[in-house]
């Protein structure tokens, strides 16, 4: 089958696109400003602000599956109207579509969130990704939506990358000790992305990890992995630092489990033994 990967050039959609070519299908990447390095993958640029140019390139390419990855924090046109974009382009051509969500869209409460969950946004980025969902359920009513957390791997991930950075001193801030979300590893999730799109699952489906941390933990986790002192982790809360951000948002990925053969490993265990 042909998949067309719509921000193949980041982290999880060029690990989605790797996955999809090692299954033996045809993958077409597509970038916004440099197409990645990987073998086998068509490249074709594309801005997906631009609803005519994702509809031409879906025309062009036929695919059997659209992922969109696509998504850019404080930016509404490239993560709400762009999933449109890609939601219509998909529908158009008879293609299956998984729209990648997130945690974010959620304002934090005490209880697990199931996968039916109205969203509860209280930042901007979690209002655009509300709707995004939103405009896919509109366009493109059989699609996959896949709500996940934070995206964990090596330095490519921009959530080990900021614990990092934070740790060395490199970046100012803290991590909090109050915010508690459900990481997962960046080729679990796509696995279980790929095997989504195979199943014909339509709406929501939550797949995040089996552990709730905390930012401050996962700082600590991460400084063990690379060699880090964990002592050094910034520590803050949501409170002291004034800010009105979700505290617990904890997805409870159940349907996913009975659904997907993929594993879905906690954070601990990723992280548990440093890389070679």
């Amino acid at each position: 089958m042909t998949y067309l990967i719509v921000g193949a050039g980041g982290h999880l959609g060029g690990e989605v696109a790797r996955r999809a070519l090692e299954q033996g299908h045809r993958v077409i990447g597509t970038y916004h400003s440099a197409p990645g390095e990987i073998p086998g993958v068509g490249w074709r640029p594309v801005d997906v602000r631009n609803r005519v140019a994702v509809r031409e390139l879906c025309a062009t390419v036929r695919p059997s599956v659209v992922i969109n990855t696509a998504a850019r924090y404080g930016d509404w046109a490239t993560t709400a109207d762009g999933a449109a974009s890609v939601a219509l382009a998909a529908a158009d051509v008879g293609a299956r579509l998984v729209h990648l969500s997130t945690d974010a869209l959620h304002g934090g409460r005490p209880e697990p969130y199931g996968d039916d969950e109205v969203p509860s946004p209280i930042t901007p980025y979690g209002a655009s990704k509300a709707a995004a969902e939103t405009a896919v359920r509109a366009l493109h009513p059989g699609a996959a939506l896949v709500r996940t957390s934070l995206i964990i791997g090596d330095e490519r991930s921009a959530q080990v990358r900021l614990c990092i950075d934070m740790i060395t001193g490199r970046t100012s801030g803290v991590l909090f000790a109050d915010e508690f979300r459900c990481p997962i590893g960046v080729a679990d999730l796509a696995g279980a992305v790929l095997e989504t799109a195979v199943t014909g699952h339509a709406g929501v489906l939550n797949v995040a990890g089996p552990d709730a941390v905390s930012r401050a933990e996962l700082g600590e986790l991460v400084a063990r992995h690379f060699g880090l002192d964990p002592m050094r982790v910034p520590v803050g809360t949501i409170a002291a630092a004034g800010l009105h951000r979700p505290g617990r948002v904890v997805l409870d990925s159940s349907r996913a489990a009975k659904l997907l053969t993929t594993r879905i490993r906690g954070v601990r265990e990723l992280l548990d033994h440093r890389p070679e």
